[in-house]
């Protein structure tokens, strides 16, 4: 049984900013860049459809499976919680509180918000809690969200993730949830993400 991973298009945010939950939407190459996706699914046979209810997530899910195929929404599908970073550029926040979870991100939370494991542990339940269905799914989230399944399917550190998974904007990977076998269908860059201050992006 094979449950596909698709990550949302390109949100209309600045970069360099730092978004988790906040609800934003899509840029107008949004037509364009689901129709990349749409190529690589499918075009039957999966049977249940899970999504973040965020907007960029939203507006994927209800483009690619209009009804009457039901779209579930799980909030344990939404992105890292970044608190108090939130639409914050990531240049502006302050050294001494950013430095500690640059240092150790998967244990250390964001202030008022979660560490990567928090996220690991949501988001690995809700796919459990999917995969034990045996059906043909498809689940549209965030890239800390697909990340931390492809981690629990391939037995990846978390702190490796970003690594051994750089997910671009709309990419699709199929997990094969009886082997464990994960195929990427499609991973191309669009345009150059930053998701952490501009002195650590090289490093």
């Amino acid at each position: 049984m094979n449950i596909y991973l698709i990550r949302h298009t390109k949100p209309l945010v600045e970069k360099g900013i730092c978004y988790g939950q906040s609800d934003l939407d899509v840029v107008e190459t949004f037509s364009e860049e689901a129709a990349v996706i749409r190529n690589v699914l499918p075009q039957e046979g999966i049977r249940k459809v899970y999504s973040s209810p965020l907007i960029r997530c939203r507006k994927l899910a209800e483009h690619l499976f209009p009804q009457p195929q039901p779209i579930s929404f799980h909030d344990d599908l939404m992105e890292l919680n970044c608190g108090e970073w939130e639409m914050q550029h990531w240049d502006k926040i302050p050294r001494e509180t950013l430095l500690p979870w640059m240092e150790d991100f998967v244990q250390v939370r964001v202030p008022g918000g979660e560490s990567y494991q928090d996220l690991h542990s949501r988001t690995v339940a809700r796919y459990e809690a999917i995969a034990t269905l045996d059906l043909p799914a498809a689940i549209v989230a965030h890239g800390g969200v697909i990340r931390s399944i492809l981690c629990h399917v391939s037995n990846t550190p978390l702190k490796d993730s970003f690594q051994r998974f750089p997910l671009f904007y709309g990419c699709v990977a199929k997990v094969d949830t009886k082997s464990g076998e994960i195929e990427m269908l499609s991973n191309i860059e669009i345009v150059g993400e930053q998701h952490r201050p501009s002195e650590w992006v090289k490093k």
